[in-house]
Parts: structure tokens; sequence; C-alpha cells
């Protein structure tokens, strides 16, 4: 017996399929399988151990067999089984709310919260209780930093995943709760314009240092009404736009057959055209946004440029 069949496999079932312990143990030694946590393993080559998000889905899944029923997935591991991006934020500790006044623990890979919950707080997926995305949102607007936060709303927002409405309404029902001000402070700021990680931290540091908020996505016309091109911020009455250019972005956008030379020839001719409608332009990069102050300075020079 050299290995498992693929998928996450509980120590009881194996026990029962026919497999002992010595040969788990064998198993294990030998690398053929990983432990996702004691009494759950996977083969060593299964992909989803090599991204984090898809590892706390098998964290996930390792720790529901364990708990008794009543369990809803929340937090950070309900945003990663709704296919939320969760930027930064720690994926060791599996988290589940339980509706009880008490009971409430943290250990090494779980941490048990204990709170009300309305009906419509929690969904299915997949035969799975995990809080709904709107409750998923405002549980982590309260408890996780600004930043990761409108990250999490903003790609829900984008892909429909929530309404506004739907946010305000779960927001309310929780303000009294702890952390009740930041999560305001979050779903006000939520905007599903943002299309990445990238455009929802840059929109986070314009705040940070005092910038007006940008319009995400201006869509920039010709005075003949000419579309030149669509940017990823515009303040349009101070003639000045901002662009976040990720690693990936021109390879992301290449077309068929298309150089990434050719891209960046192109998007060279595109500023060009945005500089011809006597528009400032500002680019910045992920590494910019840990040190964000000289992009600020630039975007201020923009605006008085004009």
């Amino acid at each position: 017996m050299d290995s498992l069949p693929p998928d996450l496999h509980l120590r009881p079932r194996l026990l029962a399929a026919g497999y002992t312990d010595a040969e788990l143990l064998r198993l294990r030694r030998a690398e053929s399988v990983t432990t996702v946590r004691p009494g759950a393993y996977v083969q060593s080559g299964d992909d989803r151990l090599r991204e984090p998000a898809a590892h706390h889905a098998l964290l996930v899944e390792a720790t529901l067999a364990r708990l008794t029923a009543g369990a809803v997935v929340s937090h950070v591991s309900a945003a990663v089984l709704h296919g939320l991006p969760v930027w930064n934020l720690a994926l060791g500790r599996v988290h589940v709310t339980r509706a009880a006044r008490a009971g409430g623990r943290v250990t090494r890979r779980l941490h048990v919260h204990v709170t009300h919950l309305e009906a419509d707080d929690v969904v299915d997926l997949g035969g799975v209780a995990v809080t709904s995305v709107a409750r998923t949102i405002v549980d982590l607007a309260r408890s996780v930093p600004f930043e990761q936060a409108v990250v999490i709303a903003d790609a829900a927002l984008r892909v429909r995943l929530v309404s506004p409405d739907e946010l305000l309404v779960v927001q309310h029902r929780s303000s009294r709760r702890h952390g009740g001000p930041a999560a305001w402070r979050v779903v006000a700021f939520a905007d599903g314009r943002s299309e990445s990680v990238g455009e929802s931290r840059s929109r986070v540091a314009l705040s940070r240092f005092g910038l007006p908020a940008p319009a995400p996505q201006w869509e920039v016309r010709s005075a003949d009404g000419t579309v030149v091109g669509r940017v990823d911020f515009g303040w349009p009455e101070l003639r000045t736009v901002g662009e976040f250019d990720g690693r990936v972005k021109y390879g992301r956008l290449l077309r068929a057959g298309q150089e990434p030379g050719d891209a960046v020839l192109e998007e060279k001719l595109r500023e060009d055209a945005l500089r011809g409608e006597r528009l400032s332009v500002v680019r910045w990069t992920w590494a910019d946004l840990d040190r964000f102050e000289p992009v600020a300075a630039r975007v201020r020079r923009g605006f008085s440029a004009r």
C-alpha cells in the first residue's frame, strides 16, 4: 500500500476500510501523505496544499469532522468557502460560530465564537453550514484590520455575492456588538467597482493620506465623446488619473497571439492619449502600497498641475 486515493481521508474511515495505524505511520514517514491535522491526511502531491486558501478549506473539512452538530463555519473560514480573497489574513486556525451564550474557545487550530445567529445568517454550501456572505463580511469587519476587511467586502460586491443593502441590514443588527463602529466604516467604504485586491488596497491608501475619493473605473472621453481609455481611478474635476500596476497586469490582458512587449507598447500609447487630454497620470505598484507617501505626493502634484 504505497499511498492513499485522492481526497481528504480521516483516520476512523481509513481504519474501517482496512488500513492500520502502522501503515498510516509508514506512509507519513515516506512522505507519501501529508497530515492536514492529526487524523486527517491527503496525498503529498495534492495541489491544494500549495495554495493557502485551498489548504485552509481542507483544514475546515478536517476540523468539522471532529466537531459536534451546530457549528457554523464563519469569519475567515467562511470567506474562504465563499471564494473571497483573504489577503493578509491568518489561515492556520478554523473559525466556527455557535448560536449560544457560552462555550467559546480558542485552540491552536480552532476558534469557536459564540453569539446569536439569525436564520438568514446561515447558508448551505455543499452540505456545510456557513455564515452568509453579508454576515461573514460584517463579522470580519468587526474583528480584522480595516484594509483586509475592505478587500473582502469589495470583492463580494464586485461579483454580486452580496448587495450594499444586505450589508447594511446585517450591520444594523450587529451594531451594538464589539467592533460595531469599525464594521460601519467598512460597510460605508466598500465599493464593488474595485477590480482587484491591489485596487481595494489603493483606495484605502488614498483615503489614509487624506486624498479625495476617486471615481473607480473612470471612462475617459475626448471632447467629441470618443473613449480614450478606462482608468483604475479618476479625479475628473482635478484632471488626474491613477493607475495601479499589478505584476501580472499585462500578462493577464494579453490577447491571443499578443506578446508582452506589444502590451507594454499599447499601454504606453494609451497613457500618451490620456496625457493628450490634459490629464496628469500617476502610476503605482504593489510594492508602493506599503509605503504610499511618495505616491500620495505625486497625486497631489497632479492635482496642482491642473
